[in-house]
Protein backbone atom coordinates (compact mmCIF):
# COMPACT_ATOMS: atom_id res chain seq x y z
CA UNK A 1 0.00 0.00 0.00
CA UNK A 2 1.31 3.26 -1.00
CA UNK A 3 2.46 6.31 1.85
CA UNK A 4 -0.39 8.68 0.34
CA UNK A 5 -3.11 6.29 1.12
CA UNK A 6 -1.63 5.16 4.55
CA UNK A 7 -0.94 9.13 5.44
CA UNK A 8 -4.34 9.97 4.46
CA UNK A 9 -5.96 7.23 6.80
CA UNK A 10 -4.10 8.49 9.59
CA UNK A 11 -5.18 11.76 8.46
CA UNK A 12 -8.68 10.88 8.07
CA UNK A 13 -9.02 8.72 11.53
CA UNK A 14 -7.10 11.85 13.52
CA UNK A 15 -10.27 14.29 12.39
CA UNK A 16 -12.82 12.30 13.05
CA UNK A 17 -11.36 11.14 16.85
CA UNK A 18 -10.52 14.33 17.70
CA UNK A 19 -13.15 16.53 16.23
CA UNK A 20 -15.64 15.13 14.79
CA UNK A 21 -17.07 11.87 16.98
CA UNK A 22 -16.85 13.81 20.47
CA UNK A 23 -18.92 16.26 19.32
CA UNK A 24 -21.64 13.41 17.41
CA UNK A 25 -20.59 15.26 14.34
CA UNK A 26 -20.89 13.28 11.25
CA UNK A 27 -19.55 13.80 7.42
CA UNK A 28 -21.47 10.30 6.22
CA UNK A 29 -19.65 7.56 4.91
CA UNK A 30 -19.70 3.72 7.23
CA UNK A 31 -17.75 5.30 9.46
CA UNK A 32 -20.70 7.97 10.32
CA UNK A 33 -22.78 5.13 10.30
CA UNK A 34 -20.64 2.89 12.15
CA UNK A 35 -21.07 5.93 14.75
CA UNK A 36 -24.92 5.85 14.92
CA UNK A 37 -25.11 2.24 15.27
CA UNK A 38 -22.55 2.54 18.39
CA UNK A 39 -25.07 4.71 19.89
CA UNK A 40 -28.10 2.70 19.46
CA UNK A 41 -25.96 -0.39 20.55
CA UNK A 42 -24.89 1.21 23.25
CA UNK A 43 -21.36 -0.36 22.92
CA UNK A 44 -18.71 -0.72 20.38
CA UNK A 45 -15.80 0.49 18.68
CA UNK A 46 -16.45 2.82 15.51
CA UNK A 47 -13.65 0.82 13.88
CA UNK A 48 -14.64 -2.39 14.40
CA UNK A 49 -18.50 -1.88 13.58
CA UNK A 50 -16.96 0.02 10.35
CA UNK A 51 -15.55 -3.31 9.21
CA UNK A 52 -18.22 -4.87 9.79
CA UNK A 53 -21.34 -3.12 7.96
CA UNK A 54 -18.80 -3.24 5.03
CA UNK A 55 -18.80 -7.30 5.14
CA UNK A 56 -22.25 -7.50 3.33
CA UNK A 57 -21.59 -4.63 1.21
CA UNK A 58 -18.37 -6.13 -0.36
CA UNK A 59 -19.44 -9.60 -0.52
CA UNK A 60 -22.36 -8.19 -2.76
CA UNK A 61 -19.87 -5.88 -4.57
CA UNK A 62 -17.79 -8.59 -5.49
CA UNK A 63 -20.53 -10.25 -6.91
CA UNK A 64 -22.10 -7.28 -8.63
CA UNK A 65 -18.91 -5.30 -9.44
CA UNK A 66 -16.27 -7.48 -9.75
CA UNK A 67 -13.52 -8.18 -7.32
CA UNK A 68 -10.61 -5.88 -8.95
CA UNK A 69 -12.45 -2.92 -7.89
CA UNK A 70 -12.56 -4.18 -4.51
CA UNK A 71 -9.11 -4.86 -3.64
CA UNK A 72 -7.74 -0.86 -3.32
CA UNK A 73 -10.94 0.13 -1.04
CA UNK A 74 -10.57 -2.95 0.89
CA UNK A 75 -6.78 -2.03 1.95
CA UNK A 76 -8.00 1.58 2.39
CA UNK A 77 -11.15 0.49 4.96
CA UNK A 78 -9.06 -1.83 6.88
CA UNK A 79 -6.34 0.52 7.33
CA UNK A 80 -8.75 3.26 7.97
CA UNK A 81 -10.85 1.68 10.42
CA UNK A 82 -7.69 0.36 12.31
CA UNK A 83 -6.47 3.91 13.00
CA UNK A 84 -9.76 4.94 14.03
CA UNK A 85 -9.64 2.76 16.96
CA UNK A 86 -5.80 3.60 17.77
CA UNK A 87 -6.18 7.22 17.65
CA UNK A 88 -9.70 6.90 19.60
CA UNK A 89 -7.50 7.36 22.96
CA UNK A 90 -5.79 10.40 22.03
CA UNK A 91 -7.65 13.16 24.27
CA UNK A 92 -9.65 15.65 22.45
CA UNK A 93 -8.91 19.27 22.13
CA UNK A 94 -11.64 21.42 24.09
CA UNK A 95 -12.97 23.64 21.75
CA UNK A 96 -16.06 25.47 20.32
CA UNK A 97 -18.04 22.96 18.09
CA UNK A 98 -18.12 24.77 15.10
CA UNK A 99 -13.95 25.11 15.55
CA UNK A 100 -14.59 21.25 15.49
CA UNK A 101 -16.77 21.56 12.54
CA UNK A 102 -13.91 23.00 10.40
CA UNK A 103 -10.79 21.30 11.64
CA UNK A 104 -12.70 18.02 11.57
CA UNK A 105 -13.92 18.69 7.72
CA UNK A 106 -10.55 19.62 7.06
CA UNK A 107 -8.37 16.88 8.34
CA UNK A 108 -11.12 14.18 7.01
CA UNK A 109 -11.16 15.82 3.58
CA UNK A 110 -7.51 15.90 3.44
CA UNK A 111 -7.48 12.24 4.60
CA UNK A 112 -9.63 11.44 1.61
CA UNK A 113 -8.21 13.54 -0.85
CA UNK A 114 -4.86 11.24 -0.48
CA UNK A 115 -6.56 8.14 -0.91
CA UNK A 116 -8.40 7.11 2.53
CA UNK A 117 -11.59 5.39 1.82
CA UNK A 118 -14.01 3.79 4.62
CA UNK A 119 -15.00 1.71 2.23
CA UNK A 120 -18.77 0.49 1.60
CA UNK A 121 -20.16 4.22 0.79
CA UNK A 122 -18.47 4.04 -2.92
CA UNK A 123 -20.16 0.45 -3.35
CA UNK A 124 -23.52 1.74 -2.06
CA UNK A 125 -23.33 3.91 -4.68
CA UNK A 126 -21.96 2.52 -7.62
CA UNK A 127 -24.86 -0.23 -6.52
CA UNK A 128 -27.65 2.09 -6.20
CA UNK A 129 -26.79 4.03 -9.27
CA UNK A 130 -27.41 0.60 -11.44
CA UNK A 131 -30.92 1.41 -10.39
CA UNK A 132 -30.76 5.08 -10.90
CA UNK A 133 -28.45 5.55 -13.97
CA UNK A 134 -29.82 9.21 -14.12
CA UNK A 135 -27.73 10.61 -11.58
CA UNK A 136 -24.50 10.87 -11.11
CA UNK A 137 -22.45 8.83 -8.98
CA UNK A 138 -21.33 12.25 -7.18
CA UNK A 139 -24.84 12.73 -6.21
CA UNK A 140 -25.88 9.38 -5.18
CA UNK A 141 -22.88 9.62 -3.14
CA UNK A 142 -24.12 12.82 -1.62
CA UNK A 143 -28.00 11.22 -1.46
CA UNK A 144 -25.97 8.55 1.21
CA UNK A 145 -24.31 11.08 2.77
CA UNK A 146 -27.36 13.28 3.40
CA UNK A 147 -29.06 10.94 4.44
CA UNK A 148 -26.33 9.30 7.21
CA UNK A 149 -26.18 12.92 8.40
CA UNK A 150 -29.97 13.10 9.25
CA UNK A 151 -30.02 9.91 10.76
CA UNK A 152 -27.34 11.83 13.16
CA UNK A 153 -29.93 14.15 14.11
CA UNK A 154 -32.94 11.46 14.56
CA UNK A 155 -30.59 8.92 16.65
CA UNK A 156 -29.08 11.50 19.23
CA UNK A 157 -32.23 13.21 19.18
CA UNK A 158 -30.66 16.55 18.57
CA UNK A 159 -31.21 18.33 15.33
CA UNK A 160 -28.30 20.61 15.72
CA UNK A 161 -26.06 17.77 15.31
CA UNK A 162 -27.66 17.56 12.06
CA UNK A 163 -27.08 21.19 10.94
CA UNK A 164 -23.40 21.19 12.36
CA UNK A 165 -22.48 18.25 10.62
CA UNK A 166 -23.03 19.63 7.21
CA UNK A 167 -20.45 22.35 8.09
CA UNK A 168 -17.71 19.48 8.03
CA UNK A 169 -19.36 17.50 5.21
CA UNK A 170 -18.66 20.62 3.20
CA UNK A 171 -15.33 21.64 4.10
CA UNK A 172 -14.02 17.97 3.59
CA UNK A 173 -15.64 18.64 -0.02
CA UNK A 174 -14.29 21.18 -1.19
CA UNK A 175 -10.42 20.26 0.66
CA UNK A 176 -10.45 16.82 -1.20
CA UNK A 177 -11.54 18.56 -4.08
CA UNK A 178 -9.03 21.08 -4.24
CA UNK A 179 -6.29 18.37 -3.10
CA UNK A 180 -7.37 16.10 -6.29
CA UNK A 181 -7.75 18.99 -8.97
CA UNK A 182 -7.14 22.26 -7.39
CA UNK A 183 -3.58 22.60 -6.82
CA UNK A 184 -3.31 21.19 -10.72
CA UNK A 185 -5.66 24.31 -12.36
CA UNK A 186 -4.64 24.96 -15.77
CA UNK A 187 -6.99 26.53 -18.77
CA UNK A 188 -7.56 25.11 -21.90
CA UNK A 189 -7.57 27.95 -24.97
CA UNK A 190 -9.76 27.44 -28.18
CA UNK A 191 -8.77 30.49 -30.50
CA UNK A 192 -10.63 31.46 -33.39
CA UNK A 193 -8.40 33.30 -36.06
CA UNK A 194 -7.34 34.32 -39.31
CA UNK A 195 -3.50 34.49 -37.82
CA UNK A 196 -3.52 31.44 -36.14
CA UNK A 197 -0.79 30.66 -37.28
CA UNK A 198 1.44 33.39 -35.90
CA UNK A 199 -0.37 33.31 -33.01
CA UNK A 200 0.83 29.77 -32.55
CA UNK A 201 4.22 30.55 -33.30
CA UNK A 202 4.24 33.14 -30.99
CA UNK A 203 2.73 30.62 -28.43
CA UNK A 204 5.79 28.50 -28.91
CA UNK A 205 8.65 31.05 -28.57
CA UNK A 206 6.97 33.32 -25.68
CA UNK A 207 5.44 31.14 -23.76
CA UNK A 208 7.05 27.37 -24.88
CA UNK A 209 3.69 25.72 -24.95
CA UNK A 210 2.87 23.81 -28.37
CA UNK A 211 -0.72 24.14 -29.45
CA UNK A 212 -3.10 22.20 -31.79
CA UNK A 213 -4.93 23.05 -34.85
CA UNK A 214 -8.62 21.94 -35.01
CA UNK A 215 -10.32 21.60 -38.27
CA UNK A 216 -13.30 24.09 -38.17
CA UNK A 217 -15.75 25.51 -40.66
CA UNK A 218 -18.11 28.75 -40.17
CA UNK A 219 -21.93 27.39 -39.53
CA UNK A 220 -23.31 30.19 -41.81
CA UNK A 221 -20.78 30.79 -44.22
CA UNK A 222 -19.08 27.38 -44.63
CA UNK A 223 -15.76 28.62 -45.26
CA UNK A 224 -13.03 26.59 -43.55
CA UNK A 225 -12.15 28.39 -40.10
CA UNK A 226 -9.49 26.50 -38.11
CA UNK A 227 -9.35 26.60 -34.74
CA UNK A 228 -6.31 26.97 -32.45
CA UNK A 229 -6.18 25.10 -29.29
CA UNK A 230 -3.30 25.49 -26.32
CA UNK A 231 -3.43 24.21 -22.71
CA UNK A 232 -1.48 27.02 -20.35
CA UNK A 233 -1.15 27.29 -16.63
CA UNK A 234 -3.24 29.97 -14.84
CA UNK A 235 0.07 32.35 -14.21
CA UNK A 236 0.60 32.20 -18.32
CA UNK A 237 -2.73 33.10 -19.27
CA UNK A 238 -2.10 37.11 -19.30
CA UNK A 239 0.74 36.21 -21.96
CA UNK A 240 -1.20 34.82 -23.61
CA UNK A 241 -4.22 37.13 -23.78
CA UNK A 242 -1.31 39.65 -24.41
CA UNK A 243 -0.53 37.63 -27.74
CA UNK A 244 -3.75 37.25 -29.17
CA UNK A 245 -4.39 40.74 -28.15
CA UNK A 246 -1.13 41.99 -30.30
CA UNK A 247 -1.79 39.87 -33.43
CA UNK A 248 -5.35 40.08 -33.78
CA UNK A 249 -7.84 41.77 -31.43
CA UNK A 250 -10.71 40.58 -33.80
CA UNK A 251 -9.50 36.88 -32.50
CA UNK A 252 -12.51 34.90 -30.81
CA UNK A 253 -10.87 33.57 -27.77
CA UNK A 254 -12.93 30.74 -25.33
CA UNK A 255 -10.78 29.73 -21.98
CA UNK A 256 -11.91 26.75 -20.77
CA UNK A 257 -10.70 25.53 -16.48
CA UNK A 258 -8.79 22.51 -16.81
CA UNK A 259 -8.46 20.45 -13.28
CA UNK A 260 -5.68 18.37 -14.60
CA UNK A 261 -3.31 18.20 -17.38
CA UNK A 262 -0.94 15.43 -18.08
CA UNK A 263 1.62 14.87 -20.65
CA UNK A 264 4.79 17.31 -21.41
CA UNK A 265 5.19 20.37 -19.71
CA UNK A 266 2.41 19.16 -16.87
CA UNK A 267 2.31 16.50 -15.28
CA UNK A 268 3.57 13.30 -15.75
CA UNK A 269 0.25 10.48 -16.22
CA UNK A 270 1.52 8.61 -12.67
CA UNK A 271 1.63 11.98 -10.75
CA UNK A 272 -1.89 12.05 -10.20
CA UNK A 273 -3.00 11.70 -6.26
Amino acid sequence: MGWKITLGCAIFALGFDLFLEPNSLNVGGMSGLAMILRELLGFGSIGVLTMLLNVPLFVLGARKLGKKFLFGSLAGMLLSSAFIDLFAVIPAPKTEILLDSLYGGLLVGLGLGLGATTGGSDIAAKLLRRRFRSASLGKVLLAIDLFIIFLTGVVFRDISRTLYSALPLAVSSVVMDQLLYGLDHSTVALIISKHYQQVSKQIETRLDRGATVLDGSGSYTGQPRPVLMSAVRQRELPELKTIVREIDPDAFVILLPAHQVLGEGFRHHGDSL
